[in-house]
């Protein structure tokens, strides 16, 4: 054999070999990265929203949802049942970030649910039903100093705070109060606001959340009731309920947004699109525009996405995950 053949095919095998090694690298490096990491039937999880890298927080065989993230950026309050399968076992826990620090901040045995900080972090608001109908109540972070916030005589539900405004939901509209409890107003009146059809709520408006700098709202609205899972649209409307405006047109069964810190996306779950359970993460552009699905591609099947919220500095989501 000449040389310059032996040079010729011992440079081709070399690069062979470099490929090889290279695509071997490559399928690792990926097979590392596409793994949910799985312990209980439920988790808090990281997303790393550029890398697409995710990370297990907290993990519970409890049900889990209604993430709030405090200003600060190190700290998640969320309602897990605790001590049996009820809606009265639920109760307001907070985690930070890193997975540490896990704490229990109610426990009785009435529902208590959906909690919301406050800007400053001095008050942890939530949901609970401790007289006759749901109601806000607040505490400290440190889960003492319970009291009742607002009665409006009805439901009052999903409540989110930022400066010194609240949104919640009351009789299947979106209402708003100021942090001392006067001057509530209602921002929306939806067509056939509370009306049940075939649909899992009314008709209506649900689940508001406040920009960061308090100046427009984001929520669900109950479109139709084609779909047992309810077809909705999410929509936003200044705080002052003027300009109001759909930001989707599809009627998925979708909602629990999440605004970025910088005002300028929204991340939010979409759980089915017709009757078929979805459970993705998608998120959009704050005027409707660039809406996508955000969920990484190897996430399996059987892994359900609820609740999310960005990270402080808008690089990750925090979503809490069930494994199907």
């Amino acid at each position: 054999m000449e040389p310059k053949t032996k040079i010729a095919l011992a440079a081709g095998a070399f690069i062979i070999t470099v490929i090889v090694i290279v695509a071997a690298i490559q399928i690792g490096s990926r097979s590392k990265r596409e793994n949910v990491p799985h312990e209980g039937a439920w988790g808090i999880y990281s997303l790393v929203i550029d890398s697409e890298r995710v990370s297990l927080i907290y993990s519970s065989e409890n049900m889990l949802r209604d993430l709030s993230l405090n200003g600060a950026g190190d700290k998640l309050a969320f309602s897990e049942r605790i001590d049996g399968t009820s809606d009265s076992s639920e109760e307001i826990c907070c985690v930070n970030v890193d997975g540490t620090g896990f704490n229990r901040l109610t426990n009785n045995s009435v529902l208590d649910t959906y909690p919301a900080w406050s800007s400053d972090e001095s008050i942890l608001y939530f949901l609970s039903w401790r007289n006759t109908s749901l109601d806000i109540y607040k505490m400290s972070p440190s889960g003492s100093g319970q009291v009742m916030f607002y009665d409006s005589g009805f439901h009052d539900a999903d409540v989110n705070s930022v400066g010194d405004k609240l949104v919640f939901t009351r009789q299947s509209q979106i209402w708003s109060i100021h942090d001392d409890a006067s001057g509530e107003a209602k921002i929306t009146d939806p067509p056939r606001a509370g009306e049940w059809g075939n649909a899992n709520l009314p008709f209506g408006d649900y689940d508001p959340r406040l920009s960061p700098d308090g100046s427009r709202i984001v929520f669900e609205r109950l479109v139709d009731d084609a779909s047992v899972h309810g077809n909705y649209d999410l929509y936003i409307v200044d705080a002052d309920g003027t300009d109001e405006r759909a930001l989707t047109a599809n009627g998925y069964s979708q909602g629990l947004a999440g605004w970025s810190h910088s005002g300028d996306r929204i991340a939010y779950i979409v759980a089915a699109i017709n009757d078929t359970g979805v459970y993705h993460i998608y998120m959009m552009d704050s005027d409707g525009t660039d809406n996508r699905d955000a969920t990484p591609g190897y996430f399996p099947d059987g892994f359900l996405c609820q609740s999310v919220v960005f990270s402080q500095d808008d690089s990750r989501l925090f979503f809490i995950g069930q494994w199907w």
